[in-house]
């Protein structure tokens, strides 16, 4: 277990992507998936209030909703951290003050919980004076229904900005960032992210590690695989894409393991990087990535990926 900056919140090296519950996942296939998760010691999951809106015939709050009811019927909310997100639900977005008064009040009626351990602004949100976001982010973790703030998808400018408001007027601070960020899409979380993350003491945890299942090594020239994601991987099969699955696919079998676990596993090796966050629809896709935990890659094992997906 490592802990979230500078919080009391310790959590897995894995943090399991709730983006497929109520999607590429039903209710029951979900909840295999995360009984997989909590039997190998998992306890840090991420979700979204609009996740998943884009499935026709979804409203959005599905997987908050799935995992609500995974949590009451193991009665096991107190031995997970719950990560969500607020800025992005279908007519509520944004970050004004009501919005996020608003959501915050829906999610937690959905995960059926009193708190929300980590709350991301899911997207900046420029119109709304970062002070106004703010506040009502303190208002909600002085009440005790949000533990931490964090953000996702911020610029470098912005989120310094956001915690030097949060600095400047007590109140509180963004604790995390989400970052788009894996082997194939480096350069906006290293352009500045990454520093800034390590000075001002931010857990970093990106998505989507395996780049929409890229990364597991199953997207290759001429395989067909039947998954909802597959367009989004085939983008990356491109000459860079097939270095760094040259490179993965050597070390994976160095270490005779899968070739997601290398993957990320180097995520691990990044700064400030504390877990990544990787998806399963079922317990055998599950199975692939948590290998990740005891391994620790050599420095010549980073140079070779360094190298592969520059």
């Amino acid at each position: 277990m490592t802990k979230i900056g500078t919080t009391s919140l310790d959590v897995f090296p894995l943090c399991l992507g709730g983006n497929v519950f109520g999607w590429t996942a039903d209710e029951r296939q979900s909840f295999a998936v995360l009984d997989a998760y909590a039997a190998a010691g998992g306890n840090f999951i991420d979700t979204a209030d609009v996740y998943s809106a884009w499935v026709p015939g979804n409203a959005g709050g599905e997987s908050e909703t799935i995992l609500g009811r995974w949590m009451a019927e193991r009665r096991n909310r107190d031995r997970m951290v719950i990560a969500t997100k607020v800025g992005m639900f279908p007519g509520l977005g944004g970050l004004s003050a009501k919005t996020i008064r608003a959501a915050a009040e829906s999610s937690l009626r959905r995960l059926r919980t009193d708190r929300i351990d980590l709350y991301y602004a899911h997207k900046d949100d420029a119109p709304t004076p970062l002070e106004e976001t703010l506040r009502a982010f303190d208002a909600l973790v002085r009440e005790g229904r949000v533990r931490h703030i964090a953000a996702s998808n911020y610029t470098e400018p912005r989120l310094a900005e956001a915690l030097a408001v949060s600095s400047r007027m007590g109140l509180a601070r963004y604790v995390a960032l989400q970052p788009h960020y894996n082997l194939v899409h480096r350069a906006e979380y290293e352009g500045g992210l990454a520093a800034l993350c390590a000075h001002e003491g931010l857990a970093c945890f990106p998505y989507p590690a395996l780049a929409s299942g890229f990364l597991s090594g199953k997207y290759r020239s001429g395989a067909k695989v039947e998954s909802a994601r597959a367009s989004g991987a085939a983008k990356y099969l491109d000459d860079k894409g097939l270095r760094i699955l040259a490179a993965l696919d050597v070390i994976a079998e160095e270490r005779r393991t899968t070739v997601a676990t290398v993957s990320l596993a180097w995520l691990l090796t990044r700064p400030a990087v504390v877990a990544p966050i990787a998806s399963a629809r079922t317990p055998e896709q599950l199975a692939d990535l948590l290998p990740v935990v005891p391994v620790y890659l050599t420095d010549d094992e980073q140079k070779r990926l360094n190298d592969a997906s520059v």
